[in-house]
């Protein structure tokens, strides 16, 4: 036989066995971490409960309160968890996005004598966030929709963390709704 055919059809053999590996059946797959990753499922259901929740989201560079109606009230770290978890899909097809993602990935609270002490880790190192003011701005405005609380302190590893206000001051106080008035939509 001639080795000059015979080459040809070795390599094209080894390649037709060099192909991606197919499954019996499709496969879940896991999204990587980072700040691109929106922890509220898709198909998230709007619920329409007795009680009312405020949270404050995003829409062209502004904080814009959003009522919903959930099953009981909720307690800060409700508010919290659903803060982070990012708009539900009837949200976002209305134009809600979160500045949370990638900026504050976990938070904590608790409330003493009207004001929220809240406790966020340090982001991931390349989030690729510059929107923190509306980050920190989203939990001020929600948190203190609750007429328990007045003021949102922040802190990280136990200390005073500074955080941006509106016109991109850093601070270590407690801040009130007011700090970022200028970024809130009116209706």
């Amino acid at each position: 036989m001639n080795h000059r055919r015979l080459v040809p059809l070795v390599l094209a053999v080894l390649l037709a066995g060099c192909g991606i590996p197919t499954d019996a059946a499709p496969r879940t797959v896991q999204p990587p971490p980072g700040p691109f990753q929106n922890p509220a499922p898709a198909d998230t259901p709007a619920v329409a409960g007795p009680a009312v929740e405020t949270l404050c989201l995003v829409r062209d560079d502004r904080i814009v309160p959003v009522i919903r109606r959930v099953n009981r009230p909720p307690t800060v770290d409700d508010q919290l968890r659903d803060l982070l978890a990012g708009p539900i899909w009837t949200e976002r097809d209305s134009g809600l996005t979160s500045a949370l993602a990638g900026a504050v990935t976990t938070a904590s609270a608790t409330v003493h004598s009207r004001q929220a002490q809240v406790a966020v880790e340090a982001p991931d190192d390349d989030t690729g966030r510059s929107d923190e003011v509306l980050a920190f701005g989203q939990i001020v405005c929600t948190l203190t929709s609750r007429d328990d609380i007045t003021t949102v302190a922040f802190l990280r590893d136990g200390k005073p963390l500074g955080v941006p206000r509106a016109d991109g001051s850093l601070t270590e106080q407690p801040l009130a709704r007011a700090d970022y008035a200028s970024l809130i939509a009116l209706r």
